[in-house]
């Protein structure tokens, strides 16, 4: 057992259990918390400054005291990061998550190692992660925003079914500056109408969620 999942475990009163550590399946991806083990690869798809140009928190150069610190934080404060790889055969394509403010909706985010864009991972991803939070989280509402030199997460965002609630700055740990952004909001209701309209693309998204950690 990980360092990681020692201090999970102590969070979840000795059992690893769904609501602390979900593993979310979908058609093509699963969605599961990072390990240490995960170092190496999450490396080598985050050392791109193209992806941190795009997110808030990410640095370039990304090195792996990077990951390390990054994995050890997951789901120990308002962070809860899952790792997005191929049901196929466990290849890491990137990272999406969410976090819980103690005011406020929660708030989805994703990032996509450059090799793998546009084959709609992203929003595969992204739409499980808001079913968990509307499912078995019981967000009322979720929040999502895009940098506005970036309209192809805008795209992922808007086929979640996310409404432009106006614009924004967010601070970038890359530039060291504030940085526009347009801010988008799901209810509820919203969320489950698309449910209801069965549509067969979200259908295919719905996620399995799992209970612990795959082996």
């Amino acid at each position: 057992m990980t360092a990681l999942e020692t201090e999970l475990e102590g969070r979840c009163g000795g059992e690893l259990l769904e609501s602390c550590m979900p593993v979310l399946e979908t058609e093509r991806l699963v969605l599961r918390v990072p390990r240490f083990e995960d170092v190496p690869a999450v490396v080598a798809l985050a050392n791109d400054r193209r992806i941190a140009e795009m997110t808030a928190n990410l640095p370039h150069p990304y090195a792996a005291k990077d990951a390390e610190t990054w994995i050890a934080n997951a789901w120990t404060s308002q962070d809860h990061p899952l790792l997005i790889t191929l049901k196929t055969n466990g290849a890491l394509v990137g990272a999406t998550g969410f976090v819980m403010p103690e005011l406020g909706d929660p708030e989805i985010g994703y990032w996509l190692g450059t090799a793998h864009w546009g084959r709609g991972y992203a929003t595969e991803a992204a739409r499980a992660v808001v079913d968990h939070l509307f499912t078995d989280r019981g967000a009322e509402a979720v929040a999502a925003r895009a940098r506005v030199v970036n309209p192809a997460s805008r795209r992922v965002i808007e086929k979640c079914g996310f409404q432009w609630i106006g614009a924004g700055l967010t601070r970038s740990r890359l530039l060291a500056s504030s940085v526009p952004v347009d801010k988008f909001r799901l209810d509820r209701t919203l969320w489950a109408s698309l449910k209801a309209w069965r549509d067969p693309i979200l259908r295919r998204s719905a996620p399995k969620v799992l209970i612990g950690e795959r082996s």
